[in-house]
This record gives C-alpha cells, sequence and structure tokens, in this order.
C-alpha cells in the first residue's frame, strides 16, 4: 500500500508547487489533485495546463494518485432539477478527461445526495428517487470512462446515501464494469458504523482508500481529527485492507490546516505522514 495525501490537506494559499514540495519532503509517494472553481485544476483548464501540472508533478518525483472534487456538493447529481444533473455531469466529464491527460486512473465520486446537513437549505431528495438518479449519473458516463481507462470510484460520504456498505456493493455490482469502483473513506464511517465492517464487505471492490480520523462524541464535522487522535481501530482497519489483498493508494485526507496549525500548517503535513507510518508499522520517513 502506498501513501499519498490529498491536496486539501495543504493550507490555501501555497503554490501546487509548494504542496507538491512538502509532499515529498515529508515522505509521501502520490498526491491527490481536485477539480476545483479557481484551483490550478478546474473546469476551464486547458491540454496545455494540464501537461503543466504533470510535469509538475514529475519534477518534485510524485505521482498524481487520484482526481477528486468538492463541486459536487453544489451540483447534486440526484436533483429534481436536470440543469443541477447536467452541471453534475459536466464535473464527471471534466474529472475523466482531466484524470486520463495526468495518467491518472481513477477518480472520486460522490454520484448524488439525499440531504446534506451541512448545506442550509439544501435539497431533500426522497431516497428511491436519488438511487435511480445516481444510477443513471454513473451509466452515462461509463462509456467515456472505459474508453478513457478512469475507474469511477464512489465515495461514501455524509450524504444520508448508501448509508451501509451491502448497498454500495449492490450499486458497484450492478453496472458490470471493472471501471466502477468504490473510494473507501475510512473516517466517514465512523458516525454510524465500523470501518473495518465496510473493507470486509466491499472487498476488491475498493479501488482508493481515504484516511481520515473521527471522534464520535463529537458527532459532527467538527469531529474530525489527527489521524491516530480519533476513534478509528486501525489495526483492524490495516488488517481487513490486507485480508481484501488491497495494495493501492491510501490518501490522507486532513481537515485544512488553517486554523488548527494556523503558525505552523506545514507541521500537519509531517504528522500525517509519520501517523501513517506508525499505522502501516513502518518506520518513520
Amino acid at each position: 500500500m502506498k501513501k499519498s495525501i490529498s491536496i486539501w490537506s495543504f493550507y490555501g494559499n501555497w503554490s501546487l508547487e509548494q504542496k507538491l514540495h512538502l509532499a515529498k519532503e515529508a515522505g509521501f509517494a502520490g498526491f491527490e489533485i481536485d477539480l476545483s472553481e479557481d484551483g490550478p485544476l478546474n473546469l476551464q483548464s486547458t491540454t496545455a495546463d494540464l501537461k503543466t501540472i504533470r510535469a509538475l508533478a514529475d519534477k518534485c518525483g510524485v505521482t498524481l494518485s487520484g482526481v477528486a472534487t468538492g463541486l459536487y456538493w453544489g451540483a447534486n447529481a440526484c436533483s429534481a432539477d436536470p440543469a443541477v444533473r447536467q452541471k453534475a455531469a459536466t464535473i464527471l466529464q471534466k474529472q475523466i478527461e482531466s484524470a486520463a491527460a495526468l495518467g491518472v486512473d481513477a477518480i472520486l465520486v460522490v454520484p448524488g445526495a439525499v440531504g446534506v446537513d451541512f448545506i442550509p437549505g439544501g435539497e431533500v431528495v426522497p431516497y428511491h428517487l436519488a438511487y435511480q438518479r445516481a444510477q443513471d449519473f454513473i451509466k452515462s458516463a461509463l462509456p467515456v470512462a472505459e474508453k478513457a481507462k478512469v475507474t469511477l470510484c464512489v465515495e461514501n460520504v455524509w450524504n444520508k446515501f448508501l448509508l451501509i456498505p451491502l448497498e454500495m456493493k449492490a450499486l458497484i455490482d450492478g453496472f458490470g464494469s471493472d471501471r466502477v469502483g468504490s473510494y473507501f473513506d475510512v473516517g466517514n464511517t465512523l458516525a454510524t458504523g465500523y470501518p473495518e465492517h465496510w473493507i470486509a464487505a466491499l472487498g476488491s471492490r475498493i479501488k482508493r482508500v481515504h484516511f481520515k480520523d473521527y471522534r464520535r462524541a463529537v458527532g459532527t464535522v467538527d469531529g474530525f481529527c489527527d489521524l491516530l487522535s480519533g476513534d478509528v481501530n486501525w489495526p483492524a482497519v490495516v488488517a481487513e485492507l490486507r485480508t481484501v489483498g488491497y495494495q493501492g493508494w491510501l490518501t490522507a485526507e486532513m481537515i485544512p490546516p488553517v486554523p488548527f496549525y494556523k503558525h505552523c500548517p506545514e507541521v500537519l503535513i509531517h504528522n500525517t505522514s509519520r501517523a501513517m507510518d506508525a499505522i502501516l508499522g513502518r518506520k518513520a520517513s
């Protein structure tokens, strides 16, 4: 299993080159970039822009391990509004195209939401309609993903949807394609379940893994915390990943370093790398 870190873990004002250099310095082999409104990779990025990003990663000695995005929170693929669903489809299309150009074989996909507590006034979608629309959303993009050899990795997130691993398993299996898999987020399961149970149920469907920790007693998004400081049973998680034969990227997705690391935000990156080494039973990088 290989260590990676999400771009969301870094101080926002740093340049992409600074983030890549710090990731390498801290001992990460991989770096997950995101598709955003105004970041280095965005909806208007050209082929030349993508070549520049890939060259920069190569220069820094870091592999681009995935393409995530937070744009789905503003474009619910399960919305009753066709225009909103089309916006989500446009985001997914751009992720696929960008991943292919960057040499990345998997992307993070949020296939819609039933409801999102941390978005005030957000749309609430009937569960059965959300499931149907999520299926349509992924199915429509699948031919492009298969041609580009990019896997659509459905993440378990706080969207009141796909609440148990057996439901996630059924959704993935329903497409009958190796280009649909799971982006399993360890910390996101803690509020309602146990990550080791999800891993056992999903097995080889897991194509990417996010490492996060969480304190159940908090009960809100404020419960996410530094690795090894929450309630994740890390020995059980790692043991189950090894049992199912997972050998891919483990990507740390940490809370933004400011304000929690407001004086030395780079310390979060180094601490996260050391924590991952400890979790995996390795000597510190």
